[in-house]
């Protein structure tokens, strides 16, 4: 019986099928990501997620080992601790040619490694016979490409799509090929070092020829191409060595950190191996990616957050945001990017889409919140590193910065930074929480008009007194003294309007027409962390934090239970995100509430512990804790992912 049936763009699966299992393994190096079964196939069903990815483009839709025509059997499969490679062990199922049985389940031990390269993935496979008498069979790949856009596998219909070709076998490697609209043509190839290796159409083949006790070994390598890219494979054995040096490379400007407490080494190691790999060698420095799969990509917000967060491990890390954000800093005004003069990017994509301005995330400049997290993260690597005369080539671009909070930020002159998208194909919402429903009223009315979220007047404020201080050490002193009354009167006003007594906490935003969002978010708590909370109500603010509604036992909720809009299996209305708890625990250390603040990262840390190598993924829900369970996971949240 078939394990998958077809029917036009749908799928069906047997629930009995191995392809039921809809876990994945993650590997990513630098702009390439691939996304596997646990088998270290990857399933073509269409527009899954699984995949072989670059520079936004999925080069290869399909990889299935076959082994005598048939699927091996799963024994084990993980990421080794530091994400360099997949470790898959199989064995054979019982392989019988013309009702004879030839090879009894058991036999045969398949053991297969995948580890990336930029634009490359290798796999070496292990065949061992651990049977009496010898054995003969053929290992098959079957493999295709469909070199969907990163946006077409995230669910986006396209009206036309570009020219896909046969494949076609040379020089003993298989092409598949597809010419974008964009008129760039892309190409994957799969090829072998193997000798006596038979490509046919989308299959290649090996003959399995083993003795009692023997082994032997395979490799295949998938290259991404673009255009006229031809340029020679490295070996396996080349490979290796390659990635190991990209590793090491990335890892040496960080300190490691032990405790006493195994559990807790663990979740720390697994954190910064994350971390490393989801660190990206740009033309500029490192730059953290943002989150596998759906955010492989430069994220203005995310990186200087992660950037703070890591400043203590690697400051290396902190340079390489600046220095990138720096060069892409905006120069121009441009609606249809929500760019306008010293505003720092949000994201950039490459692929087709984004080529053919499908998306308008190319290069986009819709967030309001990266601009002055710029300016913050500059003068927090300051204070860890000192480095001031990089600070000095740097101040233009923060001078920049702060200029386009002034005079674009605040629109309406009130003091107050705000955005409101200048393209209909940008986000509705440009805070962290972007999700077109994440800004609302005490009633469930989304806010309307330009929007002033509370934390982003934290971030202002925080830049304005940070940038104070670093404009002293620069020898401006005028300058310095201008920034830190501007800092002392957005503070003074921020605590008189968007406090809200009646619920103890500071409004979620204003909208267009000044009214308060009074909704209960944890929004609020990144006032602790910006320090623009006046000290009479930081006490009133932490404990709403802390109440039953706001706090789930794991972290703080996104938005308390008790508002209109709460969904606890919601993106941003109810969901217990890691890094805004980091930020809200940091800002509580600030302020002396230090049980508190062990609180939170206790509860993450408790919260690790149910996860898969005690990974924390980008989000998960935020149903209350209970005993002896772990937290709810959210379905498609990116993981591993930076911040």
């Amino acid at each position: 019986m078939q394990e998958v049936i077809q029917l036009q763009d749908q799928y069906y699966i047997l629930s009995t099928s191995s392809l039921a299992d809809d876990r994945t393994s993650v590997l990513k190096q630098d702009q390439t990501f691939a996304l596997f079964d646990r088998h270290g196939d990857i399933q073509p069903l269409r527009f899954g997620d699984q995949g072989i990815y670059h520079d936004g483009t999925r080069y290869l839709s399909r990889m299935e080992l076959r082994l005598g025509q048939q699927r091996p059997l799963l024994l084990s499969s993980r990421v080794v601790d530091d994400n360099r490679c997949l470790a898959v062990d199989l064995t054979n199922p019982d392989i019988v040619v013309a009702g004879r049985l030839m090879i009894p389940r058991g036999t045969l031990h398949i053991f297969r490694t995948k580890f990336l390269l930029p634009g490359r993935c290798y796999e070496r496979i292990r065949i061992s016979n651990y049977g009496t008498v010898g054995i003969q069979t053929i290992m098959s790949f079957q493999l295709a490409g469909d070199f969907a856009d990163i946006f077409e596998v995230r669910g986006t219909k396209r009206a036309r799509r570009g020219q896909s070709y046969p494949a076609e076998s040379k020089d003993g490697a298989l092409l598949l090929s597809y010419e974008g609209l964009d008129g760039r043509r892309r190409t994957t190839r799969i090829d072998s070092e193997n000798d006596g290796a038979r490509v046919g159409t989308g299959e290649m083949e090996f003959d399995v020829k083993l003795d009692a006790k023997e082994e032997a070994t395979f490799t295949i390598c998938v290259s991404c191409l673009e255009g006229s890219q031809n340029g020679l494979t490295p070996s396996y054995e080349e490979g290796v060595a390659i990635a190991e040096q990209a590793r090491a490379g990335v890892r040496a400007g960080s300190c490691s950190v032990r405790t006493s407490n195994a559990r807790f080494n663990g979740w720390l190691n697994r954190s910064i191996a994350d971390l490393h790999t989801m660190i990206t060698r740009t033309e500029h420095g490192l730059y953290p990616f943002a989150g596998v799969p759906w955010f492989s990509t430069v994220f203005g917000r995310d990186g200087i957050i992660t950037a703070l967060e890591f400043l203590w491990i690697n400051p290396d890390v902190a340079k390489g945001v600046l220095s990138y954000l720096a060069a892409y800093q905006a120069k121009e005004n441009v609606p249809e990017r929500d760019e306008e003069p010293g505003k720092i990017l949000h994201e950039t994509r490459k692929g087709e889409m984004a080529s053919l301005r499908e998306i308008p995330f190319g290069l986009y400049y819709g967030s309001v919140d990266s601009t002055p997290l710029f300016v913050v993260l500059a003068c927090e690597y300051f204070r860890r590193t000192g480095d001031i005369d990089y600070l000095r080539g740097l101040w233009p671009s923060i001078e920049a910065a702060l200029e386009w909070v002034d005079r674009y930020g605040d629109r309406d002159g009130d003091g107050f930074l705000e955005y409101g998208r200048r393209t209909a194909n940008g986000l509705a919402n440009q805070g962290w929480k972007d999700s077109n429903d994440s800004v609302f009223h005490s009633n469930g009315e989304l806010a309307r008009g330009t929007i002033a979220l509370c934390e982003v007047q934290g971030y202002a404020y925080q830049a304005k007194a940070l940038a104070s201080s670093l404009a002293a050490a620069l020898g401006r002193a005028e300058r310095a003294e201008q920034l830190a009354e501007e800092a002392a009167r957005l503070k003074k006003r921020f605590n008189e309007v968007y406090w809200a007594e009646e619920i103890g906490t500071f409004a979620l935003a204003l909208d267009g027409e000044k009214k308060a969002c009074r909704v209960r978010t944890s929004n609020a708590g990144h006032a602790l962390f910006s320090e623009i909370a006046a000290p009479d109500n930081i006490p009133k603010l932490v404990r709403s934090l802390f109440s039953d509604d706001s706090y789930s036992g794991w972290g703080v909720r996104t938005v308390s239970s008790l508002e209109r809009l709460y969904n606890p299996m919601s993106y941003h209305n109810g969901s217990i995100w890691p890094h805004d708890n980091a930020m809200i625990a940091a800002g509580l250390a600030r302020h002396g509430y230090t049980a508190e603040a062990v609180r939170i990262l206790t509860g993450l840390f408790d919260a690790s512990g149910f996860l898969d190598t005690q990974r924390l993924p980008e989000l998960f829900c935020g149903f209350q804790r209970r005993r002896g369970r772990g937290p709810t996971l959210y379905p498609v949240a990116c993981s591993p992912q930076a911040w």
